[in-house]
């Protein structure tokens, strides 16, 4: 029972790569599910095209991990929320293009194989297809990189991405005294 008690207490608190990631894998395994499946939703009853229902699966999908990987993940309370916020923003939205563009391409890609109508393969399943590998690789190649070496450390970034932020939170005030109040 030792065993287990201790095995549970470093994938939860373990910081070294191989607990960070599976931190991660679930926390995008969550946000996966939920981006796939909000995409699917608007693919295939709303009927909108594979890369607007990619774009908005991936926004409710974003929101998801960031809050969960916050705290669970990366163990992050100590980086300003604002700076992570911005920093965050900045990845999804490489992620956001690189899925919704990759996507669109492998879709493209499959509806070309004619033989794979011929195999009975339809519409919604080269979207799943193609939405499945394209959000695969670029979890693991891009969102995980970016966010444990950038989103969620303290950067020299940080203090212009939470100028940024309260330009938008206190717009009467100016930048010197926004800068005062870190």
């Amino acid at each position: 029972m030792a065993n287990i008690s201790k095995i549970k207490h470093r994938f939860l608190n373990g910081g070294d790569i191989v607990t960070t990631f599976l931190r991660s894998s679930i926390s995008s395994q969550i946000a996966s599910w939920i981006d796939m499946g909000v995409g699917f939703v608007f693919f295939a009853f709303v009927h909108l095209a594979p890369w607007i229902s990619t774009a908005i699966g991936a926004m409710c999908g974003g929101i998801v991990n960031c809050c969960i990987n916050y705290r669970f993940t990366f163990h992050a309370s100590d980086i300003p929320v604002k700076a992570v916020a911005v920093k965050y923003a900045m990845v999804w939205f490489g992620s956001l293009m690189l899925n919704v563009y990759g996507t669109q391409v492998a879709y493209d890609l499959l509806d070309q194989f004619t033989f794979l109508q011929d195999l009975g393969f339809k519409p919604n399943g080269y979207y799943a297809a193609a939405r499945l590998s394209v959000s695969l690789i670029v979890s693991i190649f891009w969102n995980f990189l970016m966010q444990k070496n950038f989103v969620y450390r303290h950067t020299g970034f940080d203090p212009h991405a939470i100028r940024f932020v309260n330009l938008f939170l206190h717009p009467a005030k100016s930048p010197k005294s926004i800068s005062k109040e870190k």
